[in-house]
């Protein structure tokens, strides 16, 4: 049994849902986004809050059934509220800094790296150290902070490269004489 299948997705204030068989739309301040449900999984709208089971007891449908749910409120609090990721730049000379709606990296590379920003985020650099990901989709936003820490990843030795602001690197000691 999946513990967070089993939990309506709550609808917040100001933000309309609906469920056209397997398609849950949601509306709010912040825009419009759509997630259609995989067929093993069945969703209604009951009572203010949209429910999700699974269509019959198979290991297929089980495993469909939690993320199901998870998608579903991940659309609801995109919509209300949208979601942030921040990641951090460490070593030297490496840095930010935005290039129209392209976001532009020295990293240490002979070149620059320019990342052109998809349609539905919006990025800021407030330090050259800095960069500031939103967005209402979160699995987009995952997936550009994701493509963006992938272009100098964080070493263990020094700790030099992109990483996301809570995350910690674990450290290794260097050589020993």
């Amino acid at each position: 049994m999946s513990r967070i299948g089993k939990k309506p997705v709550a609808i917040p204030d100001g933000v309309t849902a609906t469920v056209d068989g397997q398609t849950v739309t949601a509306k709010g301040p912040k825009g419009e986004l759509k997630f259609v449900v995989n067929d093993e999984v069945l969703v209604a709208l009951e009572d203010g809050a949209v429910a999700v089971s699974p269509r019959d007891q198979s290991k297929d449908a089980r495993s469909k059934w939690g993320m199901s749910r998870s998608m579903i409120a991940n659309i609801m609090e995109g919509v209300k509220n949208g979601f942030e990721r921040k990641l951090e730049i460490n070593g030297v000379g490496y840095r930010a800094a935005m290039q129209g709606k392209n976001i532009q990296l020295s990293l240490g590379y002979s070149h620059e790296v320019v990342y052109e920003v998809p349609e539905g985020i919006t990025a800021a650099c407030p330090k050259p150290t800095e960069i500031v990901i939103s967005g209402i989709d979160k699995q987009k936003l995952g997936q550009v902070a994701a493509e963006i820490r992938k272009f100098r990843p964080p070493e263990p030795y020094k700790g030099k490269g992109v990483k996301y602001a809570e995350e910690t690197i674990i450290r290794k000691e260097g050589k020993k004489k």
